[in-house]
């Protein structure tokens, strides 16, 4: 049944690619589930309530809020750990600990986009801040703020996937412009940097630069690429990982590690058990940022 089939009862809980992600994990009763991008929950609530494992399996999230929305899942045996999945990652290692199914579903939550007040989203003015962990001191006000010219054509080129030359127009527009403190006033101001007027067709303009803003607040994609590599050491022999990424530049680093498994033949330590990624529907009413993300998955040998 798929999730279109159950309309959910809030915003909070829409986990994304929920039935292919558990035909791939495929639980079982007794096994052991490492989430480390836990969010709200969704994922690991339809798990755990096949596997009945809660006290052997661990939840991680750098975001209190959702470390606060997993309480009732704690309160059943689950431990949580409040911080990044790389933290997390080594620290398990370090511990020996190793699971039967681990999943990253990485991107931002809709409630962290949906809250005015995190500064994620420029269709809902707020404060620039864009952090997942609030306890960081880099935001976005900061970043915006502070950087160089060079610096930040560097970020809007290389995460938000702009052309450079445009990329450095929005950075000397920002710098010129600049200080910010509201997510509406950058992205009126990134929208004036269009043609025509500040008119556009599909995607507001400010978009892509938000987007790269927030993966250089956040450290995503190092974050990633540093994760990659440990996954292995966190699964027992057959036991599954599966990643849902949500932009390109995420996915284009799992879908190279895993394929640098592939060729290793003999000498792989993992074995992908998806030959392409499994895409999220655009027909999903419920959670239309689904329709970008994609599923990859894999077991170790």
């Amino acid at each position: 049944m798929s999730i279109k089939e159950h309309p959910p009862q809030s915003s909070l809980h829409v986990p994304v690619l929920l039935e292919s992600t558990l035909e791939l994990l495929h639980p079982k009763p007794g096994e052991t589930y490492l989430d480390l991008t836990a969010g709200y929950g969704g994922h690991a609530s339809r798990i755990l309530s096949i596997t009945g494992n809660y006290a052997e399996s661990i939840l991680v999230d750098r975001d209190d809020y959702a470390i606060k929305r997993l309480k009732s899942l704690s309160d059943r045996g689950v431990r949580l750990l409040h911080t990044d999945f790389v933290t997390a990652t080594r620290q398990l290692i370090k511990k020996g600990q190793k699971f039967d199914m681990v999943l990253i579903d990485l991107g931002v939550s809709s409630p962290q986009l949906d809250q005015s007040e995190r500064g994620f989203s420029f269709t809902k003015n707020g404060p620039l801040d864009m952090r997942m962990d609030r306890r960081q001191v880099k935001s976005a006000k900061t970043l915006v703020n502070t950087a160089s010219v060079d610096e930040l054509t560097q970020i809007i080129n290389q995460y938000g996937e702009e052309p450079i030359g445009y990329s450095r127009t929005v950075a000397n527009t920002i710098v010129a412009n600049r200080p910010f403190s509201k997510t509406g006033e950058l992205a009126d101001l990134i929208k004036q940097t269009q043609k025509h007027g500040g008119k556009w067709k599909k995607i507001h303009p400010a978009t892509r630069t938000f987007q790269a803003l927030r993966i250089a607040v956040n450290n995503e994609l190092g974050l990633i690429e540093d994760l990659l590599p440990d996954l292995p050491d966190l699964l027992k022999p057959g036991g599954r990982v599966s990643i849902i990424s949500f932009h390109s530049l995420e996915d284009r680093l799992v879908k190279r590690y895993l394929k640098e498994q592939f060729d290793a033949g003999f000498e792989a330590v993992l074995s992908p058990l998806t030959k392409k990624p499994i895409a999220g529907s655009i027909d999903d009413v419920y959670n239309p940022r689904a329709r970008s993300a994609k599923l990859r998955a894999a077991v170790k040998k």
